[in-house]
């Protein structure tokens, strides 16, 4: 366990450091089979809390700066479209709880979630109401379990439920850095109306810490975005948090991505391995938003723990896990190691292959 408090967000940001936050919970447990697509909802905190320690783990060992409590998804909407409201205040005691203890022992920074909430309504001014209730009890759960380092409010398809979001922060986890971000789907605007770059402004001018981008599209799709923030002169730190799929301006979010066996057919969630980035890809775009200036990077949907160790180590970082770093040196066919025999380096890999 580590006995020094680790510097905090926002002496991070201030100080020029970069800050890792390693996501994508949520699909990494589908793929390991502990985690249902379609409801999407982390019943696994509770059904398996010692895999959910474990990737938090994984992720540190990564690069990871951040244990983000896996309480995305886990409100009472989600709880509720799969009949378990009872086990609401019990998914998100547990994982506060695995998350606390994880950075505790690691010195990481420990973070937590909230998240859009699915009801949403132009039509329907009730939702402000419902969602606010949402918000302010695993907020309240956040603060009774101790506290955290900051909170992620995230995956806001609506300028005005993140807004809530923010607000309901400030109210319920008084003095807690909050990191704002919204999930752009095609077009510029959101899914009220507001102007992506209008809703960075509006959040950061509101008081958040953190502002930018998360989930829905990828880094090339994403960072444009970003990009025309800082040519805006936004001051506020910038998020960039994308999945690692290979989204592009036909495409820009990866739930429109098309199966590459039947193009009628829409990739998500299941059919999307095609379209992952490679870790070349993912370095390459952690550079890019680092020269623009960008400090809290991170990925959504689709990371698993070796995206993660490319994004430290594209940032100079050798975090634990690098000791496993490829080394094609010592590849009997790729190598160049003197020792190696010259008949699979050279005749072999060059005429055979």
């Amino acid at each position: 366990m580590s006995n020094a408090k680790p510097k905090g967000l926002l002496a991070r940001l201030q100080a020029g450091e970069t800050v890792i936050c390693a996501e994508g919970y949520l699909f990494e447990f589908e793929r390991r089979g502990y985690l249902k697509a379609g409801g999407f909802v982390p019943e696994v905190v509770i059904e398996h809390p010692e895999l959910v320690e474990g990737l938090h783990r994984e992720f540190v060992h990564a690069g990871s700066d951040v244990v983000l409590a896996f309480t995305y998804y886990a409100h009472r909407e989600k709880m509720r479209i799969i009949g378990r409201e009872a086990d609401l205040e019990r998914i998100n005691r547990t994982a506060l709880r695995l998350a606390r203890k994880v950075a505790d022992d690691t010195g990481t920074l420990m973070a937590g979630n909230i998240c859009n909430t699915n009801i949403y309504d132009q039509t329907d001014p009730s939702w402000e109401e419902r969602a606010h209730a949402m918000f302010k009890e695993q907020l309240e759960w956040i603060m009774e379990e101790g506290g955290c380092d900051f909170i992620v409010a995230e995956t806001f398809f609506a300028y005005a439920e993140a807004k809530l979001a923010l607000e309901c922060v400030r109210k319920y986890a008084k003095g807690v850095p909050v990191v704002v971000s919204f999930n752009l789907k095609r077009g510029s605007d959101l899914i009220d109306g507001v102007l992506i770059q209008e809703a960075l402004r509006r959040v950061a001018e509101a008081g958040a810490d953190v502002v930018g981008l998360n989930c829905g599209r990828g880094p090339a799709t994403t960072l444009p975005v970003l990009e025309e923030a800082v040519k805006n002169g936004i001051k506020t730190p910038l998020a960039f948090v994308p999945v690692p799929y290979r989204t592009a301006d036909e495409n820009p979010n990866f739930m429109t991505l098309k199966d590459v066996d039947d193009k009628g057919k829409v990739a998500f969630p299941l059919d999307l391995d095609p379209w992952l980035c490679s870790r070349s890809q993912i370095a390459a775009f952690s550079r890019r938003a680092h020269d623009i200036g960008v400090r809290y990077i991170g990925l959504c949907c689709g990371n698993a723990s070796h995206f993660t160790r490319a994004m430290a180590e594209a940032l100079g970082r050798q975090p634990p896990a690098s000791r496993y770093t490829a080394d094609m040196s010592k590849h009997a066919y790729y190598g160049t190691d003197p020792t190696l025999i010259n008949f699979n380096t050279e005749e072999v890999c060059k005429n055979k292959f």
